[in-house]
């Protein structure tokens, strides 16, 4: 090892490669976002600049046969960033907006690119890249693209899948790949880049990405609405995404005890509706005219009042206003105030939420009492629930037998997914075969056995039995 990282200063110079305690330092500043992520303890933390020096890595990593982690913003939640005793890859110098082309409303940028700053850059030239999600002022473009991030929009504007045009990749072996497509349409054999959207870094590095743009929103519309049963959300859902004429962008839901969690102290929030409901719904339209929008915006919402579906309204009538109702929504760290807590994120067919988290949380309670804490908020208009639940000290035990309930229960009904949108890293591998078929998990050996042959990108992550 010490050879290596001979090699990779003489390559990319001192300063790019940090190991020893120098190394420690750089994991620690990564994890400074607040969230429990595990990067463990790498053997040096490279800094790469250009595309070529990470093709230089990858190239002297592979004829080691040394383990190389990608780092991108190190917010995910299952341990897929986790780099112990391997080489962590930083792209954080690789962090430029390289183009962005008004005309065909397309931004190329590298990897390193912190999401804010990508979307802050498009509003600029008066157009929207509408991923959004809390950690949005650390998460990278690269580790989104990696991790096929969902987000707060994905009921508009889809996946990270769908805003990716094209992208750079460089592989196990330092082969640098170009698929920077700029075209919506392009059919010209296979799709390649979807090769790496959603690998979580284990089948090659994506260093450069296009990005697909869209005009920039020319009104906001922001509401907090009060539901009082469950029923009632899907019917909600329906009539807004009916009469708004295609302008729902968010239909974000909270259950009561996360509602409370983020307006009561500590937290900076209060109750901008009266505690006491089971349901909290963030709802946000994105349009063409103020004026016209917010009177039709809150004409649909009267409709849903009047029909009992809504049982109590406030609409945002300030930007400030609005930022405090997405605040409440975006302060997660507040579930965490009373104790450690398992963070899980799934996706089922709305109609099966109900009866899924009923059991779970029954089978919770039955093993540990009033000791259980059960928090759920989600995206619900796409299908996607968190669920977080935390027991005594949150033991490993504990977070095995919590694993067990929630993703058994989840096994038994058709069609559902572990992971909506965190992907899967180390902590839910040995459960991939709950939402994947054998075919599909030998499928994903054969392209990895075949893009990384020695098994040094991201080993262990994702499939079991790769480390």
């Amino acid at each position: 090892m010490t050879q290596l990282i001979e090699q990779l200063a003489a390559a990319l110079g001192q300063d790019a490669v940090l190991s020893g305690a120098a190394a420690l330092e750089a994991r620690d500043a990564a994890q400074t976002h607040g969230l429990a992520v595990d990067l463990g303890a790498p053997l040096a933390v490279l800094r790469p600049r250009t595309t070529a020096d990470v093709a230089r890595i990858l190239r002297l990593a592979h004829a080691a046969g040394r383990a190389v982690v990608p780092w991108g913003g190190c917010t995910g939640l299952v341990d897929g960033a986790s780099a112990d005793g391997a080489l962590a890859l930083s792209l954080e110098r690789m962090n430029a907006i390289e183009q962005i082309d008004e005309t065909n409303r397309v931004m190329r940028v590298q990897a390193g690119c912190v999401l804010q700053k990508a979307c802050e850059g498009a509003e600029a030239r008066g157009l929207l890249l509408p991923l959004d999600l809390g950690a949005r002022g650390s998460a990278t473009v690269g580790g989104v693209i990696a991790t096929n991030a969902g987000g707060n929009r994905v009921l508009r504007w889809g996946m990270t899948r769908d805003m990716v045009l094209g992208l750079e990749a460089v592989l196990a072996d330092g082969t640098v790949v170009n698929a920077l497509n700029t075209l919506i349409k392009n059919n010209a054999g296979y799709d390649l880049k979807q090769l790496f959207i959603g690998s979580e870094g284990t089948l090659g590095v994506v260093t450069r990405a296009v990005l697909r743009l869209r005009p920039k929103p020319l009104s906001e519309n922001v509401a907090l609405l009060a539901v009082d049963a469950f029923e009632h959300l899907p019917r909600t859902l329906t009539r807004l995404e009916r009469e708004l004429g295609g302008s729902l962008s968010s239909f974000e839901v909270m259950w009561a005890e996360f509602y409370r969690l983020v307006t009561t102290a500590p937290a900076l929030g209060r109750p901008i509706l009266p505690h006491g409901h089971p349901f909290y719904v963030l709802v946000e339209t994105r349009g063409v005219n103020a004026s016209a929008d917010a009177e039709h915006f809150e004409n649909v919402l009267a409709g849903a009042l009047e029909a009992g579906e809504v049982i109590d309204a406030v609409i945002a009538k300030s930007d400030s206003e609005r930022k405090a109702m997405w605040s409440l929504r975006d302060d997660v760290p507040q579930v965490t105030r009373e104790g450690p807590m398992c963070a899980f994120d799934v996706s089922l067919k709305i109609d099966d939420m109900p009866g899924y988290l009923d059991e779970v949380h029954r089978a919770l309670k039955a093993r540990w009492g009033s000791e259980c804490r059960f928090v759920v908020w989600g995206h619900l208009g796409d299908g996607n629930l968190h669920v977080m639940v935390g027991v005594g000290d949150g033991s490993a035990q504990a977070h095995h037998e919590i694993e067990a309930q929630v993703y058994g229960a989840l096994a038994r009904r058709p069609g559902a997914s572990i992971s909506g949108e965190h992907g899967i890293g180390l902590q839910k591998r040995d459960y991939l075969s709950c939402s994947r078929t054998p075919e599909e998990i030998a499928l994903m050996r054969t392209i990895k056995a075949a893009l990384d042959p020695r098994n040094i990108l991201n080993p262990g992550k994702v499939l079991a039995g790769s480390s």
